[in-house]
Order: C-alpha cells, then structure tokens, then sequence
C-alpha cells in the first residue's frame, strides 16, 4: 500500500512510526505499513460464495454452494494461532464473506484476541442489523467494493442494482459508526469514473479509499489486455494524487491509498522532488520504512480451504495446509524454497528490477503479476510504469 494522503499530502511525517519503534503490535492501524518486524496482515477467504459475478474475481466466485470450506472449530482455532503469532491484522474476504453463516462469531473471536478484524465486501447485503451486528462485535473496518459508479459498477459486477446496494450499505455503516470505506480496481473500463468516485466521497462522507491497480489472477487472468497502459497509469495516479490534495485543501482530510503497486511509492517521491524538496526527503525515509512489496512476509492468505498463500492472488502455489499445520508453522518454515527465495528476492530479480534504483523501496513489484505475464516469478512486472531514466540509479 502507497499511502498517497500520508505521503503527497503530510499526513504522517516520518518520526511518527519511530515513536511507537516500529512494532506492529504497538502501532496504529493507519501506520502500519511501517512496522519493521513485518508480522504478516492475513487475507482470510473464509467462504468462495459470492451473491455477484465481478468480471476481475480473483477467486472465480459463484452463486452456488462449495465445500470443503473451512469449519467454525477450525476458523477460531486459526484465528487462536493468528493471535498468538502476533498477527496485527485479519482481513476477512470471499467470495462475500458475509454469506458465511458464522462470520460474526469468527469476527467476534478475532476481536477478542486483540486482532484488527476488517472486511473486505460488496457492501450489498449491510442493511441495519447486519450493520448493528458488526457494531456489536467492534469490527475495526469495512472496505466495500466499488469499481465505478452505478453504471460501470453494475456491469463490472455483473448485477444491476449492485450500485445501489453497495452505497445503501456504505451509508448504513456511516450512520452505525462503522468506519467503511471504498475499493476501487482500477482498469481500462472505469478508469474514467475516477474523478467521480472523489465526488461520491465528497457527497457522502466517506473517509477512506483504496485504488488497486490491477492484478492477473482469477477471473482477472484475461483482463491483461484491459490493463491501464504505463502513460494511462501515470495520468491515473496523477489525478489520485491532485483530487486528494484538493480535499485535503479543503479541509476534508480523506485517508487514499493506493493499492499492488509500489512503483507508485518513487512516482510519488519524484514528484514531491520536483514540487516541495523538503517534504519529498522525508517522504523517502517513510518509503523505506514501508520497504515495498512484501507477498510472503507482510501479507499473507489462507483459502477457504485452509491452503495458505504468499498473498490473495498467488492461488496456484501454496506451500501448506492449516489443517495439517498451524498458519504460524508454515509462514516460519522458510525451507520452502519459493517462500526462502521471495523474502531473499533481491538476489533472484531480473531485468531493470535487478538494477533499479528504487529496489529498497519497491522490493521487486509483484511477483505473481511478472509470472503471469513471462511465466518467470523472476523478470520485471509489466506493470511497472517507471522509464529507465527515473529507475537509473
């Protein structure tokens, strides 16, 4: 995560992560990207059942009954190991993880083990009492997915009305005190309805917006084609970063970050260069800290069938099962050799990655998007959008 109002705007300044030491059990939910112990933030599929039929799912998600998920016993005795690991973070996802009959419970016991519960959702099916439910089990955050206004939005998702009930959802949370806000997967069928999406949390109230960059897995493996080119990228962040900075001037400090793809951090950090050269020298150091892409040390998933992943789109690799090993037995066994060589990457990377002067900053990009392209985890992501002349060191 690229946190464009935290460092194009200055909304943490580079001793506030230093004050609490890093720890992510000590810091604070918005600072803790710069946590250097890297305990993993667990992207936890808790059931494949989805109520829409999004054109980009990662997970292939349908409206039908699966099996083989797993059951609420072994959910709360994953969550037990999550906590005693010392993860800061669980993330509950699907399909539409409020399809799970028992997600409140989960929820509840994450909670009670002193772990951030966040659920990622299409917001469709949060009337008031599942909002009051929530409330009652002191969810720490629901980010709702959106991937443009109503009419983008609802083809994307391939249900109409979607739209609607999303935002009908969004503004239930508000109105609960559940801290919620959007998901946007940024591509060439929506990229247009940026500028809308900052009107839309302008109009209502919404404090907190993520901009994906688009990632090739799942249902999205064939949408490579429907990927923003680099210049298209560059004008996208560009207007992330202008729209942000003119609420912020006035005075409506939404939270942006953007989201899979950390060239943004050095795009950033060269534009402040150029626009306020003090600001950009600390906004360097915060980059450092975040230390870029962190698939199979800072992020982790576990499927619905309890596989583990190096993060929510490397679906096809899985070095363990949590039902035959705790989730912390298996992040700690760095005798597998993908997961050995991803937290030693550097050594391994090809091409500009191997040589790019951002490398401390960015950590290579993402790896599962260079093998979905090359089929090399090695070689450059196509996404990277920087010209030899910014990654010359």
């Amino acid at each position: 995560m690229i946190g464009i109002s935290k460092l194009y705007c200055g909304t943490v300044e580079a001793s506030d992560p230093l004050r609490y030491g890093r720890q992510s059990g000590k810091l604070p939910s918005h600072l803790l990207q710069f946590s250097k112990d890297k305990k993993p933030v667990v992207v936890w599929n808790v059931g494949r059942r989805c109520n829409l039929r999004c054109v980009h799912c990662y997970s292939h998600s349908r409206n039908i009954d699966y099996t083989g998920e797993l059951t609420t016993e072994e959910g709360l005795r994953l969550i037990d190991d999550l906590a005693d690991f010392g993860v800061p973070v669980v993330l509950f996802s699907g399909g539409e993880p409020l399809m799970r009959p028992d997600i409140l419970e989960l929820i509840g016991r994450a909670r009670a083990r002193n772990l951030r519960a966040v659920v990622s959702t299409n917001g469709t099916l949060i009337g008031d009492e599942m909002a009051a439910r929530l409330k009652e089990v002191d969810l720490s955050y629901v980010g709702v997915s959106l991937d443009g206004l109503q009419e983008t939005n609802d083809r994307f998702r391939g249900i109409p009305g979607a739209f609607d009930l999303a935002l009908s959802g969004i503004r239930t949370c508000l109105r609960m005190g559940i801290k919620v806000g959007l998901r946007f997967t940024m591509n060439r069928r929506n990229v247009q309805d940026i500028g809308g999406i900052f009107d839309l949390l302008e109009q209502e109230g919404i404090p907190r917006v993520c901009f994906y960059h688009l990632v090739y897995a799942g249902r999205g493996s064939h949408l490579v084609q429907e990927d923003l080119s680099h210049a298209e990228t560059r004008a996208a962040v560009d207007l992330i970063m202008d729209r942000t900075q003119a609420l912020h001037a006035r005075g409506i400090p939404i939270e942006c970050l953007t989201v899979d793809n950390h060239c943004d951090g050095p795009y950033v950090y060269l534009r402040l260069l150029r626009e306020d050269p003090r600001r950009a020298a600390d906004v360097l150091e915060l980059l450092k800290m975040n230390g870029g892409n962190s698939s199979g040390t800072g992020i982790g998933c576990i499927s619905w069938d309890g596989a583990v992943h190096f993060d929510q789109f490397w679906r096809h690799y899985s070095p363990g099962n949590v039902r035959e090993r705790p989730f912390s037995a298996i992040w700690s066994d760095t005798s597998n050799d993908l997961l050995g060589k991803l937290r030693n990457r550097k050594q391994h990377l090809k091409g500009r990655c191997a040589t790019c002067r951002w490398l401390d900053v960015c950590n290579g990009n993402f790896r599962v998007r260079a093998e979905a392209v090359t089929d090399d985890v090695w070689a450059c992501d196509p996404a990277c959008y920087l010209t030899d002349e910014e990654i010359r060191a």
